[in-house]
């Protein structure tokens, strides 16, 4: 009877695109959530929290608009939660969910669409959260939620610019198979390859800088004019697909939709600085173009595409991100984060590594099979990737599959 209770307050409209309001405390901590089912409702508070919160380059308003403007499924409904302060009523924290359909149920998941390495709430501040405050904080979240089998939450970083991510803390938050890569940066743009990478990685990187300057000039270009974003995007997807065509790899680019997704973002992005695309000039040839996020910060590298025949024995791959990376702290940022995944070169440079937590809660007994296969999948995929001869196998039977297919 409370749980009809709830989900009968949770789908009660007002005017404005919010749900009735629920308040749920575990212990001395108590929160409130509110629903909005539009990002009217909630537009100033989002703005709020990116100008004077903790928010990544993944949940900005302008990014996750344009991902329910052009990937979110037609059926599927926007969730985005507002938790409040109990006691004070302020808010603390902003969640951006969808709920969707899936294989004969419902699963209320992040509104990423494919398109957000990470997870993480937008903060109001630095306050420190705990396992309780956490799952105090999601029981109301829980409370406002309409009727679905299952949630899923993947890719859920541990902080958040340095603050415990309040989902990573959740009793219900496993580590995942993710892996998220990245670099401090200090001091100096000048010598700051040599200050904070590998000393392997330095060597080579100024070696291939010196030859890329033999073939008559290296340059790392800013795409500054609509006309340049469009060529370097350009360049971007014709470098990417063909090296992924090669290696028979999957790209969410050869999706038309997700393709005019990151072109609009980085044509708005011209306006704030939030989305940049770079391109690595070598005499009169584009051997690479790189595809970011700037919020707070942080450096998102998100889309590389490469020409890596072009030279003999020289990355342009590996150089475009050196390059990157002293322009990043030339500009004040102080993070470079190298995305979700354990590609061998992040490890090259220096990076730094964190396992990505996961969420999955199962409602119902369509919702718990749901679940099962994907904790199975999980761990059948963990198996295969720690036997590096079996992993590779899989990988090559994959490949050839996609070069068939193509």
């Amino acid at each position: 009877m409370a749980s009809q209770a709830v989900r009968k307050a949770a789908m009660t409209d007002t005017p404005d695109g919010l749900l009735a309001p629920a308040t749920v405390g575990v212990g001395a901590v108590r929160y409130t959530a509110r629903l909005h089912t539009s990002f009217d409702s909630v537009k100033l508070l989002w703005r709020r929290f990116e100008a004077t919160g903790l928010c990544t380059g993944h949940q900005g308003f302008d990014w996750v608009t344009g991902i329910a403007e052009r990937l979110m499924p037609k059926s599927a409904v926007l969730l985005v939660v507002e938790v409040n302060d109990a006691a004070t009523g302020v808010p603390v924290m902003l969640l951006p969910l969808m709920r969707r359909r899936a294989l004969g149920h419902y699963v209320i998941e992040w509104l990423s669409c494919g398109v957000c390495d990470y997870s993480a709430p937008l903060l109001a501040d630095t306050r420190p959260w705990t396992t309780q405050s956490a799952d105090a904080a999601w029981a109301a979240v829980r409370a406002v939620l309409p009727p679905a089998d299952r949630i899923h939450v993947a890719g859920i970083p541990q902080e958040i610019h340095g603050v415990a991510n309040p989902l990573a803390l959740l009793s219900a938050s496993r580590d995942s198979i993710q892996i998220a890569s990245g670099l401090a940066m200090d001091g100096d743009p000048e010598t700051l390859i040599k200050r904070i990478c590998k000393a392997s990685f330095s060597k080579n990187f100024h070696k291939h800088c010196r030859r890329f300057e033999q073939m008559g000039g290296l340059a790392l270009v800013e795409a500054e004019t609509p006309a340049m974003v469009e060529q370097h995007f350009a360049t971007l997807l014709e470098l990417r697909l063909n090296r992924f065509r090669e290696l028979g790899r999957f790209d969410l680019l050869t999706q038309a939709p997700v393709v005019e997704f990151y072109r609009a973002a980085a044509l708005r992005g011209l306006s704030d600085g939030s989305v940049r695309l770079f391109g690595l000039r070598v005499g009169d040839a584009w051997l690479a173009s790189i595809y970011v996020l700037i919020k707070q910060g942080t450096l998102h590298a998100l889309l590389l595409g490469i020409d890596q025949d072009a030279v003999p024995n020289v990355s342009p791959g590996l150089t475009t991100i050196g390059k990157l990376m002293m322009w990043a702290r030339s500009q004040g940022l102080d993070y470079f984060d190298l995305s979700v995944g354990s590609q061998g070169y992040k490890q090259h440079i220096g990076a730094s590594s964190a396992v990505l937590a996961e969420l999955c809660q199962a409602m119902t007994l369509k919702g718990r099979g749901a679940t099962a296969y994907i904790r199975l999948r999980g761990k059948t995929e963990l198996y295969v990737r720690s036997r590096p001869a079996l992993f590779k196998a899989v990988q090559g039977v994959m490949r050839r599959m996609r070069r068939l297919k193509n």
